[in-house]
């Protein structure tokens, strides 16, 4: 249940955060665009009439700004982007009026706020991410490599693939002119 009297919506990216506030008492407005500080913008948010509380769409910024302003003392919040309503017809896109459609959903309460994990679950959830994207990387590497000698009549026959057996073969292909350049650095990948 939404009980501050100022609720602020940031929009929060990479290099700014646009902000927009609301005094439900005096019906003041507050706009701004600060740099992606949580200290800035937890300054900003000490100057407005308190108490506040503030909501940011969940994104790739992740959850640090969110902990940060609760560490300061304000409640933030972070929605879930995939269940955030929007006017219908309301096509025109811009930071100013996404920060400025947060600050009324968090003053009406109709958000669907995300679970913030913990500073270690986050970090577990980063290592399965960058083991995915390694994974994947090497799968593509690996399909580069197949797909160029197969493109030059090279298949392996010789059993299950990128086993030291079809490494070791791998090692004895030649391709002619600038092809070996590129297999050999599409083989340095796997």
């Amino acid at each position: 249940m939404f009980c501050e009297p100022t609720s602020v919506g940031l929009d929060v990216h990479a290099r700014s955060v646009v902000v927009h506030g609301i005094d439900q008492v005096t019906g003041e407005v507050f706009a701004g665009r600060l740099v992606p500080d949580a200290a800035v913008v937890a300054g900003w948010l000490g100057g407005l009439p308190g108490p506040v509380a503030a909501l940011y769409e969940a994104g790739p910024t992740g959850f640090g700004l969110a902990r940060q302003l609760r560490a300061a003392g304000y409640r933030c919040e972070v929605a879930a982007l995939s269940k955030l309503q929007r006017p219908s017809g309301d096509r025109v896109k811009t930071d100013a009026r996404d920060a400025e459609h947060l600050c009324r959903l968090l003053r009406l309460d109709e958000f669907t706020a995300v679970t913030m994990p913990d500073e270690a679950t986050e970090a577990v959830r980063d290592l399965v991410r960058a083991r995915e994207d390694c994974r994947s990387d090497l799968m593509r590497s690996r399909h580069r490599v197949s797909k160029l000698l197969l493109r030059h009549g090279i298949v392996w026959s010789g059993g299950a693939a990128w086993t030291n057996l079809h490494l070791a073969w791998l090692g004895t292909q030649q391709l002619a002119g600038p092809a070996q350049w590129a297999f050999e650095e599409a083989l340095d990948r796997c």
